[in-house]
């Protein structure tokens, strides 16, 4: 969101609880995500009886509502669900060494199976993002949660390549809702002081879920106990390791349904006053708790539409009436968020969501196989094998420096992650992904260059850590650049974005991994600098509210 501050602004935007005019509900939210009001003033409705009410906006409700143990165990909570979507994508890199020869897959057919759930969070990352702006971030949570670990744990028992790849993209599906609607349902619970490095602190969890998947890897898929006879299907470990990687999207699944409200920012957004009201208590009562305080009597400016008076579907009219509907109310979104002010920053981010998705996913899906081709020594593109020897190759008994090294580059996210959390709130999320692309760029040109495994672990460790940098960055600008109504929609449509890239990219490196090396690295290092540049077109969105 573009910051147009004149002296004294820093003193309006404070969320001041003082006792004059403010303006109207329908001004509070604009299209074009700017701040368009003076924040230093608050409402006092005056009831049929006489007594003055209250009125807030959201910032201030959240202001009132305190900040403690609530907002902690929402971190939990999800980054639970972030790690989640972490193990389910990075599970398929892990098994890749092993289930190639029990499904008989070239390196073309490893690519496709990596770019499968890629393809289904696509598909799935602008569908739940509209749905979430539409009927709720936490419903839509719910769903997408359950469909990736019901479909990510039946591929385990898939005994043929196409039917595995077709529940991989299913699985996708879900995670393509989830990843987006996370960040926007866990912004909207945050003050705007503490916005940046908490929602810094939930990506984190995104290495948390990079480390669960490869620790489950080195534990699981070496292991001879974990090989068993299930009818006509040969169990082998790596199917083992395919269902573990399901529970944590189950269970997180299971916690949103039972024990987490809905976005009050959402709730105000569609009128819903009296809901919001009970969450914010909620909030209060959590982050109060033992202080001896009580919660102060308020009204909220909701939204100027009544409950109730969304736009819905027309239900009337053939199937194919209803269906264009449906579409066309889908784009509406997407025609918003290239339209006036956010024309620009919506171009921008798209190309820095290509390049680093591209860059990122095409990469990191394939560090186990490299790995595994520089077990000898060498550069990882030096020792390339054809695919008639791929698949004449003995997948057993699993060498486990492979997932050992994967480990290692799933812990070395720590620093950056520590660094984006203490410097988000002060530096902003453009400096910080612009430097981290460009680094990043560099660290990759580096693992072409080098010529021995350890320098090309650690470079792939510094790529890692620096490149995480960059994914932090964009969750918390994605978040702050778009409106309420929009900010779903946006955070998905871009996703879909970068699944097109991570689909591209796993291509690419399926189809030139065993000719021509040099070319999808080379390609990837090129890509992360363009974006670098590029991100120095965003505005800057240090400590803004949310619209």
């Amino acid at each position: 969101m573009a910051r147009h501050m004149r002296t004294g602004d820093v003193e309006a935007r404070r969320p001041l609880l003082l006792t004059e005019d403010h303006l109207e509900p329908d001004e509070l939210d604009s299209d074009e995500g700017e701040v368009i009001f003076d924040r230093s003033t608050s409402n006092l409705k005056r009831e049929a009886g006489g007594n003055a009410q209250r009125r807030l906006t959201y910032e201030e409700a959240v202001e009132e509502s305190g900040f403690g143990l609530f907002h902690w165990l929402l971190l939990v909570a999800c980054g639970w669900a972030n790690a989640s979507d972490a193990v389910e994508i990075l599970c398929v890199s892990f098994l890749l060494p092993t289930a190639r020869c029990d499904l008989l897959l070239s390196s073309s057919d490893m690519g496709l199976l990596t770019a499968s759930i890629f393809l289904g969070m696509m598909v799935g990352g602008y569908m739940w993002g509209y749905l979430a702006d539409q009927r709720g971030r936490r419903r839509v949570l719910v769903v997408s949660l359950t469909i990736n670990g019901v479909f990510g744990g039946l591929a385990s028992a898939a005994p043929w390549f196409w039917l595995f790849l077709l529940l991989r993209f299913i699985s996708g599906i879900g995670v393509g809702g989830s990843i987006p609607v996370i960040f926007s349902y866990f912004s909207e619970f945050m003050p705007r002081l503490r916005r940046g490095a908490m929602i810094s602190s939930l990506a984190t969890f995104w290495m948390g879920g990079n480390i669960l998947a490869a620790g489950l890897a080195w534990l699981v898929i070496p292991r001879t106990w974990a090989h068993f006879s299930l009818g006509t299907l040969d169990f082998q470990s790596w199917r083992l390791f395919v269902v573990l990687c399901s529970v944590p999207s189950l269970t997180s699944a299971i916690i949103f349904r039972l024990l987490l409200p809905e976005s009050p920012k959402f709730l105000m957004e569609v009128g819903r006053e009296k809901e919001a009201i009970q969450v914010f208590k909620l909030m209060f009562k959590l982050n109060m708790h033992g202080k001896g305080k009580t919660f102060p009597e308020f009204g909220l400016c909701t939204s100027s539409k009544p409950k109730g008076e969304r736009e819905e579907t027309r239900t009337w009219g053939s199937c194919s009436e209803r269906l264009a509907s449906i579409l066309k109310k889908a784009l509406v979104p997407i025609k918003q968020m290239f339209n006036g002010s956010l024309k620009s920053r919506s171009i921008a981010l798209l190309i820095v969501f290509y390049c680093i998705s591209f860059g990122y996913y095409g990469l990191w899906m394939w560090f186990p196989e490299l790995f595994k081709r520089v077990e000898a020594g060498g550069s990882p593109c030096a020792n390339v094998s054809l695919p008639s020897q791929l698949l004449n190759q003995s997948c057993y008994p699993v060498k486990t420096a492979v997932y050992m090294e994967g480990f290692f580059i799933a812990a070395s996210n720590l620093p950056g992650n520590i660094f984006t959390i203490l410097m988000m709130d002060s530096t902003g999320g453009k400096a910080l992904l612009s430097f981290s692309l460009v680094v990043s760029s560099l660290s990759v040109f580096l693992i072409y260059v080098v010529q021995t495994k350890a320098q090309s672990l650690i470079l792939s460790c510094v790529f890692s850590g620096v490149s995480v940098i960059a994914w932090n960055a964009l969750d918390v600008l994605g978040a702050e650049l778009y409106p309420t109504k929009l900010r779903s929609s946006a955070l998905g449509f871009f996703t879909g974005v970068g699944r097109v890239a991570a689909i591209t990219g796993n291509i690419v490196f399926g189809k030139l991994v065993d000719t021509n090396c040099a070319v999808p690295v080379l390609l990837v290092s090129a890509l992360l600098l363009t974006g670098g540049l590029v991100a120095l077109l965003l505005p800057q969105t240090r400590q803004t509210e949310l619209t």
